[in-house]
């Protein structure tokens, strides 16, 4: 049996560059990336590829027609998700992560839909920022981050 591993899920993302660069460092960090339809691009962009450069062909990818196919296919346990949104009630160093968790993150320009978000309130975490010049982050950036922060004990030895 393979031990618990957390696995990166992207809702319906637009830009070919960060979903790249997000499975460049699921393949870093052993993750599997999940990505929900559709897309803002195709897969077979070379932006995708560039982006992942010569390590996208080891992306444990999974795709989903959208986030209802996902939830009947996974059936992830409630307390297994992880949203990030930048107005998210609580810090993402706050959770104590499963180690078989959901990260789950948004488009780049909508973020997570509400219908997705409406009964999961106390679900929902943000990345501070100090200056409120700045309105969001890059998603790359955000999801390594987070990613980093979720898996703090399974990388600290």
């Amino acid at each position: 049996m393979s031990e618990p591993r957390m696995k990166i899920v992207l809702v319906t993302p637009e830009i070919p560059y960060n979903t790249g660069a997000i499975g460049r460092t699921c393949v870093a960090l052993n993750l599997e990336l999940i990505l929900i339809k559709p897309f803002g691009f195709s897969l077979e962009e070379k932006a995708v590829r560039r982006a992942g450069m010569d390590y996208w062909k080891h992306v444990q990818l999974t795709q989903y027609e959208s986030w209802e196919d996902f939830l009947e296919t996974r059936k992830p346990a409630r307390d297994s998700l992880y949203f990030f949104e930048e107005h998210g009630a609580q810090s993402v160093y706050e959770p104590d992560y499963q180690q078989d968790g959901y990260l789950v993150f948004g488009c780049e320009s909508k973020g997570l839909p509400m219908t997705i978000l409406d009964d999961m309130k106390d679900r929902v975490f943000n990345l501070p920022m100090l200056n409120p010049v700045v309105r969001s982050l890059n998603l790359a950036n955000t999801a390594t981050a987070v990613i980093y922060q979720a898996m703090r004990t399974q990388l600290s030895g």
